[in-house]
């Protein structure tokens, strides 16, 4: 049996195979939840959005296509399971298209380990110069404007733009294209959530 075959792994999730099923659990799980943790810093309901995608795919399994990979599908869905709380609280028209942009870019790709990933990129981030990290994690991380970050540090804004093309000529060096993307989900997503002053 190879579950890792993707045309084999939805053949048998569609025909009701729970061996089947328990490798979509064994294999995503934890990851899923990682992921959705990422959307909204919350255990607990990072957890709950996982496990009702979870059952939905089991309950409509005959009904699913998967067009492209059952890994996709899977981080599309706690995706949407989330954005349709979110939905009910701003628009999010703009907002969805940069992060489905930025998530598709990510898990097209089946090699790649979105978890693995986004350790790599907080690594590489904490790796960077002293300042330049300080500067990077406060507009990034903090989401703090440029001039926020000269009030609180005392330098120039010509002085933080610096730092901050330093730090993604760096980054950009270790990570390539997926720099940007990645970045995206960890940080530039909440901020507009802790903009909309936005809690599930």
């Amino acid at each position: 049996m190879n579950f890792h075959e993707h045309n084999y792994l939805s053949k048998k999730l569609k025909s009701g195979d729970k061996k089947a099923y328990d490798f979509l659990m064994d294999t995503y799980y934890g990851k899923l939840c990682s992921y959705a943790r990422s959307l909204i810093n919350d255990k607990n309901k990072a957890e709950d959005i996982v496990q009702n995608v979870m059952v939905t795919i089991w309950v409509n399994r005959k009904k699913i296509n998967y067009t492209s990979s059952v890994r996709s599908y899977l981080y599309k869905s706690v995706y949407n399971e989330f954005i349709a709380e979110f939905r009910k609280n701003v628009k999010v028209i703009y907002l969805e298209k940069k992060y489905i942009e930025a998530i598709d870019l990510v898990i097209e790709n089946e090699s790649l380990d979105i978890d693995r990933l986004m350790t790599i990129v907080n690594k590489e981030i904490n790796n960077l110069p002293t300042k330049c990290r300080e500067i990077f994690i406060l507009n990034k991380k903090e989401g703090l404007t440029h001039q926020e970050i000269s009030e609180h540090l005392n330098i120039s804004i010509k002085t933080i733009e610096g730092h901050m093309t330093r730090a993604f000529k760096l980054l950009n060096k270790k990570l390539g294209d997926k720099i940007k993307p990645i970045l995206f989900i960890l940080y530039d997503f909440n901020n507009v959530l802790k903009a909309k002053s936005f809690n599930i």
